[in-house]
């Protein structure tokens, strides 16, 4: 029986598949398959590199989760992006699922010690990175500066260029970085929230440089990677803290989600305690979580029950009574990633184990449009675009701060084809987003060349 089931969800899988991909020249602008021998559990934007008249080039970040034959990595790769109405509608449509793209070029192997399940990149300078792994502690990368290494059997791991030390047990996904501060928040299975500050390292650099003794103990350690430990540790949470996120607008407030099903929203300038915690924001574990960088009143969050909730701050208290603002109800597995779009503010994706991005538009909630398509009544409310062009969970994806509307997203594919995972990179065509009255008039200008009559 469960052979059969399993059967027929790889043959409907295959058959959305199929026909996602007969729809490519219509609802996408530009579109890279790329292979991944082994599957990605984290991608993430890096710099912009350079910019010409048809395509820019920029740093994509990406694990390996390997088995025991190689080491884990962390990837550093260059990426060909496609300028908006550049790319012919037929040649985006036409790759080979098995092959790597040409627009993606590794550029730097860092070996990972251990397998990279969360990469975050620090907003004041992209080029240093943090990573989780299945240990307590958070690595710090300068990507730039890491040696290229060659991940060969026996390799052995890269030297981290710092180690954050705080955590009591396994810190494996929940990971954040602070937009105005150098400051990085991790979440873990000891049910903790730690806060570190990087500046903390290079104050102890400065104060090591002054003194001629500590200099020479300092360079003795740089054999093996510096540490520093936490400004705080933050205790709310009953279960594993599952993500974290810091508020858009100050270092000191910040908000977690975890398996006990609760949101907690955090004010370091007040204590280690909550300081609003909502108990059941889900019916099941929360895996995910993101603060609206356009309106700081408002809070996503993603869960195992297949839902995506937004919450309005304003409306919780102290005693952890709130009701999300909206529920959102389109996919048919566990939501693994929420993000807010930096180009749109009332627009979000939410990736999930069904295969799945959905893109929802807050703005079309309760509002039907001719321009939704026949099927616009039976759309779950705000959905209004659905990337269906990976073949099993979409364990990640990633908002294009330097290209508008562009997506990484990376699915871990060995439970569909055997092995392996798949890197796209993609921006659905704008008549999709723009306002309706500026697609209308364009579409009415080549009326007649679509008819094939006269104006």
């Amino acid at each position: 029986m469960d052979r059969k089931m399993k059967m027929e969800t790889e043959s409907s899988v295959d058959g959305r598949y199929t026909q996602w991909k007969s729809f490519i020249p219509v609802l996408y602008d530009w579109l890279a398959n790329h292979n991944l021998v082994w599957p990605s559990l984290s991608c993430r934007w890096g710099p912009q590199l350079e910019q010409s008249t048809y395509k820019c080039r920029q740093r994509l970040y990406l694990s390996e989760q390997t088995d025991a034959t190689v080491p884990n990595t962390l990837v550093i790769a260059n990426c060909e992006i496609v300028k908006p109405r550049v790319a012919a509608a037929d040649h985006i449509s036409q790759f080979n699922e098995e092959a790597r793209s040409p627009f993606v070029k590794k550029y730097k192997t860092i070996v990972h010690p251990g397998e990279v399940n969360r990469i975050r990149e620090l907003p004041q300078n992209n080029k240093i990175v943090a990573t989780h792994t299945d240990s307590p502690v958070v690595y710090i990368w300068d990507v730039e500066t890491q040696p290229n290494r060659n991940a060969a059997l026996g390799a052995h791991p890269s030297r981290p260029d710092l180690v954050l030390t705080g955590h009591q047990e396994n810190a494996e996904f929940a990971l954040g970085m602070c937009p105005t501060e150098p400051f990085v928040l991790s979440g873990g299975k000891d049910k903790l929230v730690v806060l570190w500050s990087i500046q903390d390292h290079v104050a102890t650099l400065s104060e090591a440089g002054s003194n001629s003794r500590q200099s020479s103990k300092l360079s003795e350690r740089a054999r093996v990677s510096p540490s520093i430990g936490p400004r705080g540790i933050y205790q709310g949470h009953e279960d594993t803290v599952e993500d974290v996120q810091f508020c858009p607008l100050s270092a000191q407030e910040f908000c977690s989600v975890g398996d006990d099903s609760s949101l907690i929203l955090w004010d370091a300038r007040v204590g280690t305690t909550p300081a609003v915690k909502v108990e059941k924001a889900h019916v099941g574990d929360l895996h995910s979580v993101d603060w609206s960088p356009h309106d700081i009143n408002y809070i996503l969050t993603g869960s195992a029950d297949n839902t995506v909730h937004m919450f309005d701050r304003r409306n919780l208290n102290s005693g952890g009574v709130g009701s999300p603002v909206h529920k959102f109800e389109g996919h048919d597995a566990a939501v693994l990633c929420v993000q807010w779009c930096p180009d749109k503010s009332s627009v979000f994706g939410s990736s999930a184990e069904d295969g799945l991005l959905n893109i929802w538009d807050i703005e079309k909630v309760g509002k039907a449009s001719s321009s939704d398509g026949p099927n616009a009544q039976n759309s779950p409310p705000g959905l209004f675009f659905q990337h269906a062009g990976h073949r099993d969970k979409v364990v990640d994806f990633h908002w294009n701060a330097s290209d508008p509307w562009t997506i990484a997203s990376v699915s871990d594919d060995c439970g569909s084809t055997g092995g392996g995972g798949t890197l796209q990179i993609w921006r659905m065509i704008d008549l999709l987003y723009r306002p309706e009255e500026e697609v209308v008039a364009e579409l009415d200008r080549y009326k007649a060349h679509i008819t094939g009559c006269d104006a």
